[in-house]
């Protein structure tokens, strides 16, 4: 049995629908979700669906009651690593012989403030004893095709990386990463470093959606506290508008650059290019 959190989110569905073009049948996975009834599709197709709410641990237990592997897909930041602790207390429980878990890139060595959360919850995992592999994603490309129209209209993508290069890569390349680890005999215990094959800095970013959408957009860097201002002035809670700065700040210095190809290797292909994404987002 595989149980797959957070399986109505944009990762945990296409991680769900992964498992299944793999060739697990749909009656050993388990959608685990805040709403099953969000989840009604995937029922629909045979595929179990339970009632995951972390802040509930009782329903916890009983999601992951008989799952050999489970994969953690990282909750909202606030009272992510409490949240994250119920579900190892529930693993721990359950006596799993994988635990798998969406952290960041290079997360051991970053200074990235949005790697706190990450860095604790994978220390919460080795300290419960559980057989391990951190599944350290990159930046998606969906963080800036999901601001497309937005962007588009101001003809700008403001930002404080400078000329540091972004590994980014599309949302179903990491399911597709996560699928084939929970469906593979692989080694426990590790951490995969999960990067894209054609880093890309913002600027670069700008021409590609110039090109793609004939419409002129710019890069416009600025120091990261003067962007911190910037976003708290969209309307941004400024906590959040700071941490978005930091993330800039870090890619400038590399921290979402990594050659270890293992994204590569574990998706058996070529890593899905920013420019594909940007399209298929252009075409709505």
């Amino acid at each position: 049995m595989i149980v797959v959190t957070g399986a109505t989110g944009h990762l945990g569905r296409l991680v769900v629908e992964n498992l299944l073009d793999r060739g697990v049948p749909a009656g050993e996975i388990v959608a685990a979700a805040r709403t099953p009834e969000k989840a009604a599709d995937l029922a629909a197709r045979g595929v179990q669906v339970r009632e995951a709410d972390y802040t509930r641990p009782e329903t916890l237990v009983s999601a992951l009651a008989g799952a050999e592997k489970v994969l953690l897909v990282s909750g909202e930041p606030g009272n992510r690593v409490a949240d994250h602790q119920a579900v190892i207390d529930a693993a721990k429980a359950a006596g799993v012989s994988l635990f798998a878990y969406t952290s960041i890139l290079n997360a051991d060595t970053t200074a990235m403030a949005l790697a706190d959360d990450h860095k604790a919850t994978e220390a919460n995992i080795k300290a419960a004893g559980l057989p391990y592999a951190f599944l350290r994603n990159s930046w998606y490309h969906e963080n800036y095709a999901g601001q497309l129209a937005q962007t588009l209209q101001n003809g700008a993508i403001l930002g404080a990386a400078g000329e540091g290069r972004i590994a980014g890569a599309a949302r179903a390349d990491y399911a597709a990463a996560a699928g084939a680890v929970l469906t593979s005999d692989g080694p426990v215990n590790v951490a995969y470093e999960l990067a894209g094959d054609a880093p890309y800095t913002l600027g670069e970013l700008a021409a590609v959606i110039t090109e793609l959408s004939g419409t002129p957009v710019a890069y416009r860097d600025l120091p990261a506290d003067e962007l911190a201002k910037t976003l708290a002035g969209f309307g941004l809670p400024v906590p959040v508008a700071q941490l978005f700065a930091d993330v800039d700040a870090n890619i400038a210095k590399g921290a979402l650059v990594n050659d270890s190809g293992d994204l590569t290797r574990l998706i058996g292909r070529p890593t899905t290019p920013v420019a594909d994404t940007i399209a298929a987002a252009l075409k709505g």
